[in-house]
Protein backbone atom coordinates (compact mmCIF):
# COMPACT_ATOMS: atom_id res chain seq x y z
CA UNK A 1 0.00 0.00 0.00
CA UNK A 2 1.35 3.60 -1.60
CA UNK A 3 2.59 5.60 1.66
CA UNK A 4 2.73 8.86 -0.09
CA UNK A 5 1.06 11.45 1.34
CA UNK A 6 -3.50 12.20 0.06
CA UNK A 7 -3.53 15.52 -0.19
CA UNK A 8 -7.05 17.56 0.54
CA UNK A 9 -7.70 18.55 -2.63
CA UNK A 10 -6.56 18.27 -6.24
CA UNK A 11 -8.38 20.06 -9.53
CA UNK A 12 -8.41 17.99 -12.88
CA UNK A 13 -6.34 19.53 -15.40
CA UNK A 14 -5.74 18.19 -18.99
CA UNK A 15 -4.78 19.18 -22.29
CA UNK A 16 -8.26 20.19 -23.34
CA UNK A 17 -7.35 23.31 -20.29
CA UNK A 18 -4.25 23.50 -21.78
CA UNK A 19 -5.22 24.16 -25.36
CA UNK A 20 -7.37 26.36 -24.46
CA UNK A 21 -5.00 28.64 -22.49
CA UNK A 22 -2.65 28.40 -25.31
CA UNK A 23 -5.54 29.50 -27.78
CA UNK A 24 -5.93 32.55 -25.80
CA UNK A 25 -2.15 33.70 -25.15
CA UNK A 26 -1.87 33.49 -29.48
CA UNK A 27 -4.69 35.50 -29.83
CA UNK A 28 -2.98 38.65 -27.89
CA UNK A 29 -6.50 38.91 -25.81
CA UNK A 30 -6.16 38.45 -22.52
CA UNK A 31 -8.80 39.96 -20.80
CA UNK A 32 -12.73 41.10 -22.13
CA UNK A 33 -12.09 39.16 -25.02
CA UNK A 34 -14.22 36.47 -26.54
CA UNK A 35 -14.05 33.70 -24.13
CA UNK A 36 -15.94 36.39 -21.24
CA UNK A 37 -19.29 36.00 -23.03
CA UNK A 38 -19.15 32.50 -24.39
CA UNK A 39 -18.32 31.49 -20.36
CA UNK A 40 -20.78 33.38 -19.45
CA UNK A 41 -23.49 32.09 -21.57
CA UNK A 42 -22.51 28.37 -21.63
CA UNK A 43 -22.76 28.20 -17.83
CA UNK A 44 -26.36 29.92 -17.73
CA UNK A 45 -27.08 27.50 -20.00
CA UNK A 46 -26.05 24.41 -17.70
CA UNK A 47 -27.89 25.23 -15.20
CA UNK A 48 -30.96 26.68 -17.05
CA UNK A 49 -30.21 30.50 -15.78
CA UNK A 50 -31.31 33.51 -17.50
CA UNK A 51 -28.15 36.08 -17.26
CA UNK A 52 -24.86 35.17 -15.61
CA UNK A 53 -21.98 37.56 -15.27
CA UNK A 54 -18.12 35.75 -14.83
CA UNK A 55 -16.42 37.77 -11.70
CA UNK A 56 -12.94 37.92 -10.51
CA UNK A 57 -13.97 35.44 -7.62
CA UNK A 58 -17.00 34.17 -5.56
CA UNK A 59 -15.86 36.81 -2.93
CA UNK A 60 -16.04 39.36 -5.22
CA UNK A 61 -19.80 38.04 -6.51
CA UNK A 62 -21.12 38.07 -3.23
CA UNK A 63 -19.92 41.66 -3.10
CA UNK A 64 -22.12 42.66 -6.33
CA UNK A 65 -24.89 40.45 -5.79
CA UNK A 66 -25.90 42.02 -2.51
CA UNK A 67 -24.79 45.67 -4.27
CA UNK A 68 -27.23 44.86 -6.50
CA UNK A 69 -29.89 43.53 -4.16
CA UNK A 70 -29.99 46.93 -2.75
CA UNK A 71 -28.41 46.53 1.04
CA UNK A 72 -26.57 49.63 1.78
CA UNK A 73 -25.07 51.55 5.24
CA UNK A 74 -26.49 50.55 8.46
CA UNK A 75 -28.62 47.75 6.48
CA UNK A 76 -28.46 44.22 8.23
CA UNK A 77 -28.23 40.73 6.24
CA UNK A 78 -29.42 37.53 7.95
CA UNK A 79 -27.09 34.76 7.15
CA UNK A 80 -25.41 31.43 8.66
CA UNK A 81 -22.18 31.68 11.10
CA UNK A 82 -21.32 28.20 9.63
CA UNK A 83 -19.74 29.34 6.07
CA UNK A 84 -16.37 29.94 4.90
CA UNK A 85 -16.24 33.59 5.81
CA UNK A 86 -16.59 35.47 2.84
CA UNK A 87 -20.50 35.24 2.59
CA UNK A 88 -20.23 37.67 5.99
CA UNK A 89 -17.04 39.34 4.68
CA UNK A 90 -18.83 40.79 1.57
CA UNK A 91 -21.82 42.26 3.91
CA UNK A 92 -19.19 44.12 5.27
CA UNK A 93 -18.17 45.66 1.99
CA UNK A 94 -21.17 47.62 1.92
CA UNK A 95 -21.22 48.84 5.51
CA UNK A 96 -24.19 46.56 6.37
CA UNK A 97 -24.22 44.35 9.09
CA UNK A 98 -24.21 40.47 9.20
CA UNK A 99 -26.90 39.07 11.52
CA UNK A 100 -26.28 35.42 12.30
CA UNK A 101 -28.92 33.07 12.84
CA UNK A 102 -28.31 29.32 13.52
CA UNK A 103 -28.22 26.25 11.33
CA UNK A 104 -30.10 22.99 10.76
CA UNK A 105 -28.38 20.05 12.62
CA UNK A 106 -29.00 17.98 9.50
CA UNK A 107 -28.25 19.92 6.41
CA UNK A 108 -26.26 22.44 8.17
CA UNK A 109 -27.57 25.15 6.24
CA UNK A 110 -29.24 28.03 7.71
CA UNK A 111 -32.34 27.52 9.61
CA UNK A 112 -35.35 29.35 8.15
CA UNK A 113 -37.20 29.70 11.32
CA UNK A 114 -34.09 31.11 13.09
CA UNK A 115 -33.73 33.31 9.95
CA UNK A 116 -37.09 34.57 10.80
CA UNK A 117 -36.75 35.50 14.18
CA UNK A 118 -33.51 37.49 13.00
CA UNK A 119 -35.08 39.50 10.84
CA UNK A 120 -35.66 43.34 11.93
CA UNK A 121 -37.11 46.54 10.53
CA UNK A 122 -33.65 46.77 9.36
CA UNK A 123 -33.23 43.70 7.50
CA UNK A 124 -32.56 44.18 3.81
CA UNK A 125 -31.90 40.91 2.62
CA UNK A 126 -31.43 37.72 3.33
CA UNK A 127 -27.71 35.51 2.38
CA UNK A 128 -28.63 31.38 2.54
CA UNK A 129 -25.44 29.57 2.37
CA UNK A 130 -25.82 25.84 0.85
CA UNK A 131 -22.99 24.77 2.67
CA UNK A 132 -20.99 22.05 1.55
CA UNK A 133 -22.91 21.44 -1.52
CA UNK A 134 -26.48 21.06 0.06
CA UNK A 135 -29.27 22.85 -1.36
CA UNK A 136 -31.05 25.70 1.47
CA UNK A 137 -34.23 25.69 1.88
CA UNK A 138 -35.01 28.58 -0.31
CA UNK A 139 -39.26 28.39 -0.75
CA UNK A 140 -38.96 28.76 3.24
CA UNK A 141 -36.72 32.39 2.52
CA UNK A 142 -38.28 33.33 -0.44
CA UNK A 143 -41.64 33.39 1.57
CA UNK A 144 -40.19 35.84 4.02
CA UNK A 145 -40.57 38.75 0.89
CA UNK A 146 -36.79 39.85 1.43
CA UNK A 147 -34.47 40.27 -1.49
CA UNK A 148 -32.22 36.85 -1.33
CA UNK A 149 -28.37 36.58 -2.48
CA UNK A 150 -27.83 32.85 -2.74
CA UNK A 151 -24.56 31.57 -1.91
CA UNK A 152 -23.47 28.83 -4.58
CA UNK A 153 -19.91 29.32 -4.14
CA UNK A 154 -19.68 25.23 -3.05
CA UNK A 155 -23.13 23.98 -4.44
CA UNK A 156 -22.38 23.71 -8.62
CA UNK A 157 -24.73 20.92 -9.51
CA UNK A 158 -27.11 20.55 -6.35
CA UNK A 159 -30.50 20.17 -7.49
CA UNK A 160 -34.03 21.55 -5.12
CA UNK A 161 -36.99 18.90 -4.96
CA UNK A 162 -38.27 20.76 -7.70
CA UNK A 163 -35.96 19.64 -10.13
CA UNK A 164 -34.61 23.72 -10.65
CA UNK A 165 -30.87 23.91 -10.48
CA UNK A 166 -29.37 25.62 -7.34
CA UNK A 167 -29.02 29.04 -8.95
CA UNK A 168 -31.75 28.79 -11.00
CA UNK A 169 -34.69 30.66 -9.22
CA UNK A 170 -34.25 33.71 -10.54
CA UNK A 171 -32.46 35.27 -7.26
CA UNK A 172 -29.08 36.74 -7.50
CA UNK A 173 -27.17 33.42 -6.55
CA UNK A 174 -22.89 33.46 -6.67
CA UNK A 175 -20.61 30.12 -7.51
CA UNK A 176 -17.11 30.20 -6.76
CA UNK A 177 -14.40 28.25 -9.07
CA UNK A 178 -11.06 28.06 -6.55
CA UNK A 179 -9.01 25.23 -7.47
CA UNK A 180 -11.25 23.04 -4.48
CA UNK A 181 -14.41 23.37 -6.39
CA UNK A 182 -16.61 21.18 -8.61
CA UNK A 183 -14.81 23.25 -11.71
CA UNK A 184 -11.98 25.96 -11.48
CA UNK A 185 -10.70 28.43 -13.17
CA UNK A 186 -7.94 29.39 -10.46
CA UNK A 187 -9.53 31.80 -9.08
CA UNK A 188 -13.12 33.40 -10.14
CA UNK A 189 -16.83 33.01 -9.95
CA UNK A 190 -20.17 33.65 -11.51
CA UNK A 191 -23.22 35.54 -10.64
CA UNK A 192 -26.61 34.45 -11.70
CA UNK A 193 -29.77 36.78 -12.29
CA UNK A 194 -32.87 36.81 -13.91
CA UNK A 195 -33.11 40.23 -14.42
CA UNK A 196 -31.27 41.74 -17.74
CA UNK A 197 -31.15 45.16 -15.53
CA UNK A 198 -29.17 43.37 -12.82
CA UNK A 199 -26.72 41.63 -15.24
CA UNK A 200 -25.87 44.74 -16.60
CA UNK A 201 -25.17 46.51 -13.76
CA UNK A 202 -23.02 44.08 -12.54
CA UNK A 203 -20.85 43.79 -15.61
CA UNK A 204 -20.57 47.69 -14.88
CA UNK A 205 -19.40 47.29 -11.66
CA UNK A 206 -16.96 45.18 -12.25
CA UNK A 207 -15.21 46.91 -14.70
CA UNK A 208 -14.82 49.99 -12.97
CA UNK A 209 -18.34 51.06 -13.47
CA UNK A 210 -18.17 51.23 -17.00
CA UNK A 211 -21.12 50.72 -19.18
CA UNK A 212 -21.06 48.90 -22.40
CA UNK A 213 -21.27 52.01 -24.67
CA UNK A 214 -18.96 53.94 -23.01
CA UNK A 215 -15.22 54.58 -24.14
CA UNK A 216 -12.86 53.32 -21.78
CA UNK A 217 -12.05 56.63 -19.90
CA UNK A 218 -16.06 57.23 -19.49
CA UNK A 219 -17.78 56.10 -16.33
CA UNK A 220 -21.13 56.04 -14.51
CA UNK A 221 -20.57 54.97 -11.45
CA UNK A 222 -18.69 53.54 -8.78
CA UNK A 223 -17.29 49.97 -10.10
CA UNK A 224 -14.37 47.52 -9.17
CA UNK A 225 -11.65 45.47 -10.82
CA UNK A 226 -13.54 42.54 -10.47
CA UNK A 227 -12.83 41.31 -13.90
CA UNK A 228 -12.47 37.31 -15.10
CA UNK A 229 -10.01 37.26 -17.66
CA UNK A 230 -10.23 35.21 -20.82
CA UNK A 231 -7.44 32.97 -19.86
CA UNK A 232 -9.80 31.90 -16.60
CA UNK A 233 -12.82 31.99 -19.34
CA UNK A 234 -11.30 29.37 -21.22
CA UNK A 235 -10.21 27.31 -18.82
CA UNK A 236 -13.84 27.37 -17.22
CA UNK A 237 -15.32 26.21 -20.83
CA UNK A 238 -13.03 23.34 -20.84
CA UNK A 239 -13.82 22.75 -17.27
CA UNK A 240 -17.96 22.79 -18.13
CA UNK A 241 -17.39 20.35 -20.62
CA UNK A 242 -16.01 17.92 -18.25
CA UNK A 243 -18.38 18.44 -15.30
CA UNK A 244 -20.80 15.68 -15.61
CA UNK A 245 -17.56 13.47 -15.38
CA UNK A 246 -16.59 15.28 -12.33
CA UNK A 247 -19.92 15.45 -10.43
CA UNK A 248 -20.25 11.66 -11.02
CA UNK A 249 -16.69 11.05 -9.56
CA UNK A 250 -17.37 12.66 -6.49
CA UNK A 251 -20.66 11.59 -5.81
CA UNK A 252 -19.16 7.67 -6.29
CA UNK A 253 -16.44 8.91 -3.98
CA UNK A 254 -19.10 10.29 -1.61
CA UNK A 255 -20.84 6.81 -2.07
CA UNK A 256 -17.14 5.08 -1.09
CA UNK A 257 -16.51 6.98 1.75
CA UNK A 258 -20.12 6.58 3.43
CA UNK A 259 -19.42 2.66 2.91
CA UNK A 260 -15.66 3.36 4.61
CA UNK A 261 -16.85 4.92 7.72
CA UNK A 262 -20.52 4.30 8.36
CA UNK A 263 -19.79 2.07 11.36
CA UNK A 264 -17.50 4.44 13.20
CA UNK A 265 -19.99 4.97 16.58
CA UNK A 266 -20.12 8.48 17.11
CA UNK A 267 -19.02 9.65 13.61
CA UNK A 268 -21.37 11.96 11.61
CA UNK A 269 -21.47 11.64 8.15
CA UNK A 270 -23.05 14.33 5.79
CA UNK A 271 -26.50 14.06 5.44
CA UNK A 272 -28.08 11.92 2.65
CA UNK A 273 -30.46 13.99 0.07
CA UNK A 274 -34.13 14.45 1.02
CA UNK A 275 -36.20 13.41 -1.25
CA UNK A 276 -35.57 14.89 -4.96
CA UNK A 277 -33.04 17.10 -3.35
CA UNK A 278 -29.35 16.41 -5.03
CA UNK A 279 -26.04 17.53 -2.88
CA UNK A 280 -23.37 19.15 -5.92
CA UNK A 281 -20.60 17.65 -3.74
CA UNK A 282 -17.61 20.02 -3.01
CA UNK A 283 -16.22 18.58 -0.03
CA UNK A 284 -16.23 15.59 2.25
CA UNK A 285 -16.84 16.50 5.87
CA UNK A 286 -17.45 14.94 8.93
CA UNK A 287 -18.34 15.85 12.74
CA UNK A 288 -15.95 13.48 14.85
CA UNK A 289 -17.59 11.86 18.16
CA UNK A 290 -18.44 13.91 21.01
CA UNK A 291 -16.41 11.20 23.57
CA UNK A 292 -13.41 11.41 21.47
CA UNK A 293 -10.34 12.85 20.74
CA UNK A 294 -11.01 16.48 19.59
CA UNK A 295 -10.82 17.89 16.15
CA UNK A 296 -7.68 19.63 16.11
CA UNK A 297 -5.79 16.47 17.59
CA UNK A 298 -7.86 14.64 14.90
CA UNK A 299 -5.75 16.46 11.98
CA UNK A 300 -2.65 16.19 13.70
CA UNK A 301 -3.02 12.33 13.71
CA UNK A 302 -4.37 12.47 10.60
CA UNK A 303 -0.98 14.39 9.51
CA UNK A 304 0.82 11.80 11.31
CA UNK A 305 -0.73 9.03 9.13
CA UNK A 306 -0.22 10.99 5.92
CA UNK A 307 -3.61 12.39 5.79
CA UNK A 308 -4.05 15.81 5.05
CA UNK A 309 -7.36 16.96 6.79
CA UNK A 310 -8.84 20.61 7.94
CA UNK A 311 -11.15 21.60 10.26
CA UNK A 312 -14.26 22.90 8.05
CA UNK A 313 -15.67 25.35 9.18
CA UNK A 314 -14.84 27.62 11.93
CA UNK A 315 -17.52 29.41 13.06
CA UNK A 316 -17.39 33.02 11.87
CA UNK A 317 -18.77 34.69 14.79
CA UNK A 318 -16.07 33.03 16.91
CA UNK A 319 -13.34 34.73 14.62
CA UNK A 320 -11.32 37.11 16.35
CA UNK A 321 -12.32 39.89 14.17
CA UNK A 322 -16.43 39.52 14.52
CA UNK A 323 -16.08 38.56 18.29
CA UNK A 324 -13.72 41.90 18.33
CA UNK A 325 -16.01 43.90 16.32
CA UNK A 326 -19.55 42.86 17.24
CA UNK A 327 -19.31 41.22 21.09
CA UNK A 328 -20.12 37.74 19.69
CA UNK A 329 -19.62 35.30 22.18
CA UNK A 330 -19.62 31.33 22.44
CA UNK A 331 -23.26 30.02 23.13
CA UNK A 332 -24.97 32.45 20.75
CA UNK A 333 -25.50 29.99 17.90
CA UNK A 334 -25.11 26.17 19.75
CA UNK A 335 -25.82 23.91 16.53
CA UNK A 336 -23.25 25.84 14.73
CA UNK A 337 -20.87 25.64 17.49
CA UNK A 338 -21.21 22.41 18.44
CA UNK A 339 -20.80 21.47 14.45
CA UNK A 340 -18.03 23.36 13.70
CA UNK A 341 -15.65 22.20 16.53
CA UNK A 342 -16.05 18.98 15.51
CA UNK A 343 -15.81 19.29 11.34
CA UNK A 344 -13.16 17.68 9.70
CA UNK A 345 -12.69 17.60 6.03
CA UNK A 346 -10.96 14.79 4.58
CA UNK A 347 -9.14 14.22 1.38
CA UNK A 348 -11.90 14.68 -2.01
CA UNK A 349 -11.10 14.87 -5.27
CA UNK A 350 -12.05 13.19 -8.60
CA UNK A 351 -9.53 10.64 -9.18
CA UNK A 352 -9.61 9.79 -5.75
CA UNK A 353 -8.72 5.85 -5.67
CA UNK A 354 -10.03 2.89 -3.29
CA UNK A 355 -6.67 2.30 -1.63
CA UNK A 356 -6.58 5.89 -1.23
CA UNK A 357 -10.44 5.98 0.41
CA UNK A 358 -9.48 2.65 2.62
CA UNK A 359 -5.99 4.87 4.07
CA UNK A 360 -7.90 7.68 5.18
CA UNK A 361 -10.71 5.84 6.42
CA UNK A 362 -7.85 3.19 8.53
CA UNK A 363 -6.43 6.46 9.61
CA UNK A 364 -9.32 7.84 10.97
CA UNK A 365 -10.25 4.88 13.05
CA UNK A 366 -7.12 4.80 14.35
CA UNK A 367 -6.97 8.05 15.44
CA UNK A 368 -10.34 7.89 16.84
CA UNK A 369 -9.58 4.52 18.69
CA UNK A 370 -12.00 2.95 17.02
CA UNK A 371 -10.13 0.77 14.94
Amino acid sequence: MSTEEIPLARPVIGEAEERAVLEVLRSGQLSLGPRLEAFEVAFAARLGAAHASAVSSGTAGLHLALRAAGVSDGDEVVTSPFSFVASANAVLYERARPVFADIDPVTLNLDPAAAAAAITPRTSAILPVHIFGYPADLSAFEAMGLPIVEDACEALGAVHADGVAVGARGNLAVFGFYANKQITTGEGGMVLTGDPAVKARIDSERNQGRAADMGWLDHDRLGFNYRLSDLACAVGLAQLDRLDGMLASRAALARSYRDALGEIEGLDLPCDDRGAERRGWFVFVVQVPHDGPGRDDVVRGLREHGVQSKPYLPAIHLMSFYRERFGHRLGEFPVCEDVAARSVALPFFPGMTDEQVARVAAALRAVLGRG
